[in-house]
C-alpha cells in the first residue's frame, strides 16, 4: 500500500512494510519545547528512521512506566542510527513537566489535533490515543506499527534495532517483529488493557 501525501487519514491503517510518502503526512506537531516540526523533517534529520511510542496522556502510571522504559534503554534502542520520540496529544507544558520530572533523554512531540497520531493509526474511537509504536526507516518503509503495553512497545523497538544490526532487512524485522508479538501476546493484551483503564 501507498500512502498518499497528505495531512488527513491517508496514513491509517499503514502496516509494517509499507511505503509512506512523507510529504505533508501527519501535520506539523510541536516538541515539547515549542519548535514546530513534521515527521518527514524528522525522518530526515535522522540518520536511520524515527521511533515514535505514544502514549494516552502524560505523568498518569501506565505512560510513566513506558516513557521510563524507553528512557533506560535508550542507548541500546538508538545504536542502529534511530531518533526516538514520545508522541500524545498533550500540550508542550504537561509534555515539559513530564520531559523534566522523568529526566527523559529524548523529545516529546505534543499533537493537540491528533492529525500525527491518526496519520499513524494509533488514534482511538471516537478519541483518545492508543498506547503503540510506530518505526518509519529513513526510506519511508513502515519497520513497525504495533498497539501494545509499555514493554510490549520496547520490545518491538528491540527487534526492529536487532534486524537492523544483523543486516536482516524488512524481512528479518518482520519475522524478529512476529517472533516477539508471539512471546509478549497474552502480556500485550492483558497490560495494554489494565494500563489504559488507568490513564483514562
Amino acid at each position: 500500500m501507498e500512502a498518499v501525501a497528505g495531512d488527513d487519514t491517508s496514513g491509517v491503517g499503514n502496516k509494517t512494510g509499507d511505503a509512506v510518502d512523507l510529504a505533508g503526512f501527519g501535520g506539523e506537531v510541536e516538541t515539547h519545547d515549542g519548535k514546530k516540526v513534521t515527521l518527514k523533517q524528522l525522518v530526515e534529520e535522522s540518520e536511520a528512521g524515527v521511533v515514535l511510542f505514544t502514549y494516552p496522556k502524560a505523568s498518569t502510571p501506565g505512560c510513566t512506566t513506558q516513557a521510563c522504559l524507553f528512557r533506560d534503554g535508550y542507548t541500546s534502542l538508538t545504536t542502529t542510527g534511530l531518533s526516538i520520540y514520545g508522541l500524545s496529544s498533550d500540550s508542550p507544558k504537561a509534555n515539559t513537566t513530564f520531559a523534566t520530572k522523568q529526566k527523559l533523554s529524548y523529545t516529546l512531540l505534543c499533537d493537540p489535533s491528533s492529525t500525527l497520531i491518526k496519520a499513524i493509526g494509533m488514534q482511538k474511537t471516537p478519541k483518545g490515543t492508543k498506547r503503540g509504536v510506530f518505526v518509519i526507516g529513513k526510506d519511508g518503509k513502515v519497520l513497525a506499527a504495533e498497539a501494545g503495553g509499555p514493554q510490549a512497545t520496547v520490545d518491538i523497538v528491540k527487534g526492529v534495532v536487532d534486524g537492523m544490526a544483523g543486516g536482516k532487512g524488512a524481512a528479518g524485522v518482520d519475522a524478529a517483529e512476529g517472533k516477539k508479538e508471539a512471546e509478549v501476546a497474552g502480556e500485550v493484551a492483558d497490560t495494554a488493557a489494565t494500563l489504559d483503564k488507568t490513564d483514562e
